[in-house]
């Protein structure tokens, strides 16, 4: 282990030690990335006081009295935040007990809050935690109806207080996923994604009359009423579209419903309608790792999909649509890195650095109303703070340094612990198996 390195453990040590979010954090030296979309500048400086970043960039004075880490030679950026996950939902996937992502028999839809299930003791969260990944949008996963619920942002602190705004959109499945729940056509969702934000119309005028039980319902009351501030733009409504046609069928839902404030999900063919995104000023969460035409709805998917829509003036944040949103989300890295990558293919479309890192940080914030709190070392955000000891948009980087709300970060998992313990075995320390 390098010197420096040793230096910067010992004196995280001593502010883990200290009490939470007492004290002023400097953090000075290092190559500085404010995540809000522009390239990083060297020998940056970070302030965090109470929880929260007050100054970060080049120049910046450091107040008397703050405690100094030197993060000179390193790579100093806001905590990453994914855009699409079923993180502290999940943690054996095929083990129902410890899977709260989906409600298969429940009688209710879109009332379900994700918010109350959160398990922050969950290995995945420490796991993406020592990965760099400081916040999460939770999303449900639905079963019964197009609307799966209310999903969430959460915090991957090591604390028992994960949740940073719940209920804070509702999410509705359109397209292949979103006919199968609705009874096998993709016009017999839209009917029922119309009738029941009509159905809420008619709880917010006159709650008193409105029972969820008649056989004309298609809500029950507690449906209903979570619905209401989403037709009324209070919530925003979180559309899982891939497909083109879907993507413009769902734009096309603010006609009737004009209040809708949308967010995209997944949208792999979303390059071919970016000039309609882009008008109707509709954030997308994508993934960044599809490139192959994995179903009917994604046939015109590409790596291309994110620079494309990102270059017709299409806010992207980067999310995880592969399956693993629940334990694999540390490879926002990843994702973001391969858009980087992508400009030196010929024919293909990426982006630069600093969007890429924006696609992980500040972008998924803004996204879902959040951007003045979290996502970026802009003043007065949160004091998400990672240390890596190389860009962290390259595979080998990794974190040595994390803080969430101005407070230093565990930089242990179950992983690194059987690492070690099977990296350099004391005598008795193996199972018995190992014995022979």
């Amino acid at each position: 282990m390098k010197r420096t390195t040793l230096c910067l453990a010992a004196t995280l040590l001593a502010s883990l030690s200290a009490p939470a979010l007492a004290q002023t954090i400097a953090i000075t030296g290092g190559k500085l990335a404010i995540g809000d979309g522009g390239e990083p500048v060297e020998n940056g400086t970070v302030v965090i006081a109470n929880g929260k970043v007050v100054a970060a960039g080049a120049g910046v004075a450091i107040p008397a009295g703050a405690q100094r880490i030197d993060a000179t030679g390193k790579w100093v950026t806001p905590g990453l935040v994914s855009g699409f996950s079923r993180m502290g939902l999940v943690e054996v996937t095929y083990v129902s007990e410890t899977n709260d992502s989906t409600a298969e028999k429940s009688p209710f839809s879109a009332a379900i809050d994700v918010s109350t299930a959160i398990n922050p003791l969950a290995n995945p969260i420490a796991i993406s935690r020592t990965s760099g990944i400081t916040r999460a949008v939770v999303v449900p996963g639905g079963a019964g109806s197009v609307f799966a619920g209310q999903g969430a942002v959460i915090d991957l602190g090591a604390d028992m207080a994960p949740i940073t705004k719940a209920q804070a959109f509702q999410f509705v499945e359109l397209g292949e996923t979103g006919a199968k729940r609705a009874g096998g056509s993709r016009p017999a969702a839209y009917l029922l994604f119309r009738t029941s934000l009509r159905e809420a119309q008619d709880y917010a005028r006159n709650p008193a009359a409105y029972d969820g039980r008649s056989k004309d319902s298609i809500l029950t009351r507690a449906d209903a009423e979570a619905l209401v501030p989403v037709v009324q733009g209070k919530v925003p409504l979180m559309v899982h579209a891939e497909s083109a046609r879907d993507i413009l069928a769902a734009l096309d839902l603010r006609k009737e419903f004009p209040a809708l404030k949308l967010i995209l999900a997944g949208a792999a063919e979303g390059w071919t309608v970016a000039g309609q995104i882009a008008a109707a000023k509709v954030p997308v969460i994508a993934g960044g790792i599809e490139d192959l035409p994995a179903r009917f709805e994604t046939i015109a998917a590409t790596q291309s999909n994110v620079g494309r829509m990102e270059k017709a003036g299409v806010m992207v944040a980067l999310g995880m649509f592969t399956g693993d949103d629940g334990l694999q989300v540390r490879t926002a890295t990843q994702q973001a890195g391969n858009m980087v990558a992508l400009q030196k293919v010929p024919g293909a479309t990426g982006l630069s650095w600093g969007q890429a890192l924006r696609a992980i940080s500040s972008a998924p914030a803004e996204a879902v109303g959040l951007g003045d709190r979290i996502g970026s070392l802009k003043p007065g955000r949160a004091g998400d703070v990672v240390i890596w000891d190389g860009d962290p948009l390259e595979l080998e980087s990794a974190p040595v340094a994390v803080w969430i709300d101005g407070v230093a970060q565990p930089m242990e998992n179950r992983q690194t612990k059987l690492r070690d313990r099977y990296a350099t075995p004391a005598p008795g320390r193996l199972p018995k198996a190992y014995e022979h």
